[in-house]
């Protein structure tokens, strides 16, 4: 069956699944210009929306939405018309869509979280990943601080790489730089990455598929793949499984073109512990 959301001539990249999270549709941080160009130029059986695909949490606040914002949920729908299997994990910042657990909109499924068995047999839980971010569970007012501190460093970001583009430089993410450069910010990543983890272990499972931290990421944590997709607002990454269950990080930024892959990373095929 094929799977594309295009007719055109331009050549694809086929996967078995494809998952996207955190592209925050609604902000002008948003890289929505290069995530339809990446939708545009990939096919697959199953595409995963993990959460924070718009961002509630901005919209309320101010409106901004474009054409670049409308054609990405336009060929996200044309993946459903065109036999895509598309499921949607609502994270924290589009959590008013977990009012509409459990059902489907134009073709589109929404869950909590999903059970994905790669082509290879192995199970991944698959989860946005907000619940174990004690920050945003526990201290919900900090962490609408966090998002609106966040969002300037974004804004800045912006401004700068228009900077860089007219001295004939490219794209590089100063907030992405600032965020690895706190040290606080990383051991809470590894403390995430490691509760995601658990709890795949926890199920039974042979790793887990995530978003909501905005760090693209692939590695062995006690013998549980983690595996977190990235976003698209700073780095425009996406988490890709191959026919033979193999998994990858692609690289979106590359515009007008294939995205291209990420250097390859290992996907080991784990045996849970008895």
């Amino acid at each position: 069956m094929h799977h594309s959301p295009d007719d055109g001539i331009t050549p694809k990249r086929r996967f078995r699944s494809v998952f996207i999270s955190d592209t925050h549709l609604g902000t002008r941080g948003s890289r929505a210009e290069a995530l339809a160009e990446f939708l545009r130029h990939v096919e697959c059986e199953k595409l995963y929306l993990v959460g924070d695909i718009v961002d509630g949490w901005r919209l309320r606040k101010s409106w901004y939405w474009d054409r670049h914002h409308d054609e990405v949920l336009r060929l996200i729908l044309r993946f459903a018309r065109a036999g895509t299997e598309v499921t949607y994990i609502p994270g924290n910042h589009d959590e008013l869509f977990r009012a509409w657990l459990g059902l489907e909109v134009a073709g589109v499924k929404l869950v909590r979280e999903a059970v994905h068995t790669a082509a290879d047999g192995r199970r991944f839980l698959v989860m946005h990943g907000d619940e174990f971010d004690s920050v945003v569970r526990y201290y919900r007012f900090l962490a609408l601080l966090g998002d609106s501190a966040y969002s300037m460093a974004l804004e800045l970001n912006r401004y700068f790489n228009i900077a860089r583009r007219r001295l004939g430089y490219p794209y590089w993410s100063l907030s992405q730089w600032l965020k690895r450069q706190v040290k606080g910010a990383v051991m809470a990543i590894d403390r995430f990455e490691t509760a995601l983890a658990a709890e795949a272990r926890r199920h039974g499972h042979h790793g887990v598929i995530c978003g909501h931290i905005h760090h693209a990421e692939m590695r062995d944590i006690g013998g549980v793949l983690y595996m977190n997709g990235g976003d698209w607002v700073e780095s425009c990454t996406a988490l890709a499984e191959h026919d033979d269950g193999r998994f990858e990080l692609l690289d979106g930024t590359a515009a007008q073109r294939l995205p291209q892959p990420m250097p390859p990373l290992p996907a080991p095929r784990l045996t849970l512990p008895a």
